[in-house]
């Protein structure tokens, strides 16, 4: 005799499942201003709420900040997100590379939509973008300055992560 048991268990991803991944972002921010000066209060309050709206929607592929100069990296933190839930840890947000040197470097902020985002029309674009916090321009990201990649933080809930990866220079 055998027995088989079958059990089905779906998830939704809701706002607050994002704003929970968004709050780890804008943890790391939050520890990066204490270090670099920027970005203000305000406007991690704003960057948080931006990303959350993304990542509810799906509308978002990669999330970065931090500083350049002469158009490249010279510190940042780039978030790729994993909409099929791959990650499996949730990491406490933290381990910002401190007192890098940024003298001439100015702090950025790039994200980097969807496809499914692109898959809307321009006015669905349009009318989702006016109900966000801040307004973006158009713009590319910088390009690897003197320095390395390194994988190390993953942001898991609700069925969806993001995995952190931070841009360091050369010692």
């Amino acid at each position: 005799m055998s027995f088989s048991y079958t059990t089905t268990a779906t998830s939704t991803f809701t706002i607050i499942h994002a704003r929970y991944l968004s709050s780890k972002v804008a943890a790391d921010m939050h520890l990066c201003a204490n270090y670099y000066g920027q970005p203000s209060e305000q406007r991690i309050r704003e960057y948080a709420e931006e990303l959350a709206q993304y990542l509810n929607e799906g509308y978002v592929n990669e999330y970065e900040f931090g500083y350049k100069k002469d158009g490249k990296r010279v510190v940042s933190w780039r978030y790729r997100v994993d909409a099929n839930g791959n990650l499996t840890t949730d990491d406490r947000p933290g381990k910002i590379v401190p007192y890098v040197d940024i003298t001439g470097a100015s702090f950025f902020n790039f994200l980097t939509p969807s496809s499914r985002f692109f898959s809307l029309s321009a006015a669905e674009q349009a009318r989702f973008e006016r109900g966000l916090p801040l307004q973006r321009s158009n713009g590319q990201a910088p390009s690897d300055g003197s320095g390395y990649w390194t994988t190390d933080r993953n942001y898991f809930f609700g069925g969806q992560g993001i995995g952190r990866q931070t841009f360091q220079p050369l010692s």
